[in-house]
């Protein structure tokens, strides 16, 4: 039983990290290709991006309102976890701050999920369609950037 809360724990804790995203960096070297694509190979779902929209969401929050709540969500289960589980009182203080460290990375992250910007990228493929996309990150991608439309995303190729 203590080792099951334990894994649920920690479960609950690399999910919630998992819903970080990146920023819209400029990273992985973004120049896909642009106009200089290989055109010996049709791909049907690629083009060229023309265009790229900041939507902004409307909704705000103070600036550390997320990280503090899942610090202090994630203190609680730290220290429960470890307190179930039957740790010593040093081993519970280990897992709160570890708890809170975690719960405030994943608290932030969720923060900028929810209240930041989104963006319409328009992308004019290669079989002549135009499509927009909106996304939550660019992930690299600029406009000129040769890219590949993949599960409802814009990536670059």
């Amino acid at each position: 039983m203590n080792m099951r809360l334990l894994v649920i724990g920690l479960t609950a804790t690399v999910a919630l990290a998992g819903c970080a995203s990146t920023s819209p960096g400029y990273g992985n070297s973004g120049y896909g290709g642009g106009y200089n694509a290989p055109a010996s190979r049709y791909c049907a779902d690629c083009g060229i991006v023309e265009r790229i929209d900041v939507v902004s969401s409307g909704r705000s929050a103070p600036s550390a309102t997320g990280a503090v709540l899942g610090g202090i969500v994630g203190a609680v289960a730290g220290r429960q976890i470890s307190d179930r589980t039957g740790g010593s009182d040093g081993n519970k203080n280990v897992s709160t701050v570890a708890g809170a460290v975690a719960g405030a990375a994943a608290g932030n992250a969720i923060q900028k999920r929810t209240t930041g910007d989104t963006y319409n990228v328009t992308v004019r493929m290669d079989d002549g369609r135009r499509v927009t996309i909106s996304q939550h990150d660019l992930g690299g991608i600029r406009e000129n950037t040769y890219v590949r439309v993949q599960n409802g995303r814009v990536v670059l190729r």
